[in-house]
């Protein structure tokens, strides 16, 4: 144990479980007044939570679906970042399939037919803090990435440091201790042992009649080629919210391509049984 890692421990620590946002909060803080981070660092998340849940029609995502047009600072950073990884990505990852990603969710949530046509996609434009659209958007990809990285800017501070992880998605990891599930079950695939910023997606979790929750812009299709993908990237968690999603939804060799031209991101994913990596991945495992 460093000599730093030593002050905090002395000082304590304390962790704090929710449930918010469709998925289980675990958020870790350690050293000077670590119950108020994260205090503020569930607020932030319950906050966030309010503005962005396309499914409270209070939410300013909610007004922007029916409106057309809606000002929040942070439904307009979501938009630049994803207009920025819609470019970066060849179009792979977008947040303008709303019309799509809705009819996937109502069929795997057991509501409608299983999903075929899916229009095309909506125009997004932001100015400032306001964002108007020609159609529906889906922020998923993006939003819980963005959420766990606003949380974990509450929860750190001078003489206090920890993590947050939202489902999986995690910001400020300490080390070692983070698992990657096993998608057919038993133990973990890996562990991880890294300071970088994790997510992961994939086909095993929302599915119905062989459908799953992916859905794939580049060709209209649905459904993740890989069972399982777990990104670590430097920037912040939503890089590596969104690239899980891009990952999943791309064949293994193109998911390490696009990583391998990526700087500071790692990937590990499995496909039909089948383990696959970019070249540094294992510098972040235990």
């Amino acid at each position: 144990m460093s000599a730093i890692d030593a002050v905090y421990t002395a000082v304590g620590g304390d962790t704090h479980r929710f449930e918010c946002c469709d998925t289980t909060f675990e958020v870790h803080a350690e050293g000077f007044r670590a119950a108020a981070g994260i205090d503020a660092a569930e607020r932030v998340v319950r906050d966030l939570e309010a503005q962005l849940n396309e499914f409270d029609a209070d939410s300013d995502v909610a007004r922007l679906a029916r409106e057309g047009s809606v000002t929040n600072e942070h439904v307009a950073a979501l938009v630049r970042r994803a207009r920025e990884y819609e470019h970066r990505t060849d179009g792979v990852f977008s947040i303008r399939h709303g019309t799509a990603e809705r009819a996937v969710k109502e069929f795997i949530s057991g509501d409608g037919d299983a999903p075929d046509d899916f229009g095309a996609p909506a125009e997004v434009f932001v100015e400032g803090d306001t964002v108007s659209i020609t159609g529906a958007i889906d922020l998923n990809g993006i939003a819980k990435g963005y959420v766990v990285d606003r949380a974990y800017e509450a929860l750190v501070g001078p003489g206090r440091r920890g993590y947050v992880n939202g489902g999986g998605d995690i910001a400020g990891p300490t080390g070692g201790g983070i698992a990657i599930e096993n998608p057919y079950g038993g133990q973990a695939m890996r562990v991880l042992d890294t300071d970088w910023n994790v997510a992961t997606s994939g086909a095993y979790k929302r599915r119905r009649k062989g459908v799953d929750h992916i859905y794939r812009p580049d060709d209209g299709a649905v459904g993740a080629r890989n069972d399982l993908v777990t990104v670590v990237a430097r920037r912040d968690c939503t890089e590596a919210d969104v690239l899980a999603t891009t990952c999943a939804a791309l064949h293994p060799d193109d998911a390490r391509s696009l990583v391998a031209d990526w700087e500071g991101a790692e990937v590990f994913l499995v496909h039909e049984g089948v383990f696959h990596h970019s070249e540094g991945f294992d510098a972040h495992v235990a």
